[in-house]
């Protein structure tokens, strides 16, 4: 049960009353996975989750063999946005006089933890909603949706994910990004319109985003050059497209 108190300006993240880190809880029966900001720690743990072929050859930007190096630069970034948000929020929320939750730009949660019984919480996967861009949604849509303003419905925004293998085939992923869309993406980002690119044949990332009310709309048949460090050169990816709309679902 959570017992940390969230300032107004988080909401609907709940905060650790020790780290003082926010995060969001998965729903039953996933109640032992939050989703956190990325933390510089997880380093080892990166590097040990792409090291799985399962994982890596789903995801064309991903260097193989992942060393440390590339873990750093990666956490770095992403953290650096994730801090942003936060700051985000807190600042828009003043701004507004206190009283009025203000939509923001992202997401300031995305890493995926298993929190054990004796507390340790476990990194195994990713989940984030960013602006969509040009592999998801075209260069021309891609740069008129990064002109609009925070909170226009007519943004087109894109969801990233992966998954550790050991928790493959759980359905951890299909709520975690329905509680990203839902308790997130709506109330905080107005998101309207989400697209996702899978590659061809990952028929198990498919699903996930079809339970979650995504629809097929095309596929780009040998759209994607590989140039990721380690697998340049290698043949180009298929990617299915699905797009979800608030509207209809």
């Amino acid at each position: 049960m959570d017992t940390g108190t969230s300032p107004r300006h988080l909401h609907p993240l709940q905060v650790n009353p020790t780290s003082g880190e926010p995060y969001l809880r998965l729903p039953s029966p996933h109640t032992n996975i939050i989703i956190t900001p990325p933390r510089p720690t997880d380093v080892e743990a990166m590097v040990e989750l792409m090291g799985d072929s399962r994982v890596w050859l789903q995801l064309a930007s991903v260097p193989h063999p992942y060393l440390s190096r590339h873990a750093e630069v990666w956490l770095g970034g992403v953290k650096e946005t994730s801090d942003s948000v936060l700051r985000e929020l807190e600042e828009g929320f003043q701004n507004g006089g206190g009283t009025e939750l203000p939509f923001v730009g992202g997401c300031p949660v995305r890493s995926l933890r298993e929190v054990k019984e004796d507390g340790e919480e476990v990194f195994i996967g990713d989940c984030t909603i960013i602006r969509g861009r040009d592999v998801e949604i075209g260069a021309e849509a891609a740069k008129a949706s990064a002109e609009k303003q925070v909170g226009d419905p007519e943004i087109i925004w894109a969801i990233g994910d992966y998954l550790a293998s050991s928790h493959h085939g759980k359905g951890i992923m299909t709520v975690a990004v329905r509680t990203m869309i839902q308790d997130w993406a709506i109330p905080r980002m107005n998101a309207h319109r989400i697209r996702v690119s899978i590659c061809k044949g990952n028929i198990g990332s498919v699903r996930v985003f079809e339970k979650n009310g995504f629809q097929l709309i095309g596929t780009k048949k040998d759209c994607l050059t590989l140039t990721a460090e380690g697998r340049e050169g290698g043949p180009p990816i298929s990617l299915d497209d699905l797009e979800w709309c608030r509207e209809n679902v």
